[in-house]
């Protein structure tokens, strides 16, 4: 029975507030710009308008073309079951967890590029081509990263991972959580298609990378396909604020309540990380492609840094 309340809360958390988290990305980014912007909540009505639209598929096409959004869509929810919003409710954990999150992106991530190149359409395979030049050069920082974090838990499971760190206190004041953040701040960036690796809004034919490989869909495929790429985000934000900034320790007893107030911590933290995204995303430009391996390069000597020092200070 808890398993499927946990369940539950994590679809209903991580569905619902992954369009959120681009809504204050957007906004903010336009309050700086002394815009208007539009609404917080505008990625939830151009969904629900994308549903209700037509699905055009091209005729050259296979059934790849069609069954991708739905795969990138459940790969995205089943990496987020994995991560808990919260370590007030025990999920069904096992071993191995940070590996198979990973592991489920990357599928979702496959099938992305293999649709893109199923029209043969020249900006699909050239979306596809980036995204694989820039996913191989950031999953080991990726993995490097949660596995030194895994060493000081002595454990790969995420929900023992952020019951240490919440043991810990204040993580961030340990050399080795320190240059593990920005190393994952930097995997963020770069695995949800943010300035400076890649520009969400743009529409220019030389710098696409993501939005290249959405180009052939539309209707409710295309709605999959935008709320999986926001469910991953949200994914990866919360392990940054859930691992690296732990404030369920101050909450009292377990109950409906704790959890409530759990989950608006929660919350809290995933709008202060959107806030930070979108104020680097103003104060920066977008990388030149092949500069980019330069970024990755740097996360990768963090990360591996992060993990030296865990034999050197200890925890």
């Amino acid at each position: 029975m808890i398993n499927v309340v946990y369940a539950v809360i994590q679809i209903v958390v991580l569905v619902l507030a992954a369009p959120l988290v681009n809504g204050i990305i957007k906004k903010v980014k336009a309050l700086t710009q002394k815009r208007k912007g539009a609404p917080l909540l505008q990625m939830y009505y151009d969904l629900f308008k994308m549903c209700k639209k037509t699905v055009v598929v091209s005729d050259v096409s296979s059934w790849i073309l069609k069954v991708t959004p739905y795969i990138v869509f459940s790969t995205a929810v089943a990496a987020g079951l994995l991560v808990p919003v919260t370590t007030l409710i025990q999920p069904g954990w096992f071993a191995g967890d940070i590996i198979i999150v990973a592991a489920i992106f990357a599928l979702g991530r496959f099938f992305m590029m293999l649709a893109a190149l199923d029209t043969g359409s020249t900006f699909g395979g050239m979306g596809s081509s980036r995204e694989a030049m820039i996913s191989s050069l950031i999953e080991p920082s990726i993995l490097v990263t949660l596995f030194t974090i895994g060493l000081t838990a002595k454990s790969t499971a995420l929900f023992p991972i952020m019951n240490f760190m919440k043991s810990t206190g204040t993580p961030l004041i340990h050399p080795v959580y320190i240059i593990a953040f920005i190393t994952f701040f930097i995997i963020i960036i770069t695995e949800t298609s943010r300035i400076p690796v890649d520009d969400p809004s743009t529409h220019l034919e030389l710098t696409m990378v993501h939005e290249a490989m959405l180009l052939e869909y539309s209707g409710r495929n295309l709605a999959l396909m935008e709320l999986g790429a926001a469910i991953k985000q949200l994914v990866f934000i919360t392990l940054l604020v859930n691992i690296f900034i732990p404030l369920d320790q101050f909450i009292g007893a377990a109950g409906i309540a704790a959890v409530a107030i759990s989950l608006g911590i929660y919350l809290i933290k995933v709008v202060c990380i959107s806030i930070i995204i979108a104020v680097i995303e103003v104060s920066t430009v977008k990388l030149r492609l092949f500069s980019i391996p330069n970024l990755a390069a740097l996360s990768f000597i963090l990360s591996f840094l992060g993990f030296l020092q865990y034999f050197v200070f200890g925890r």
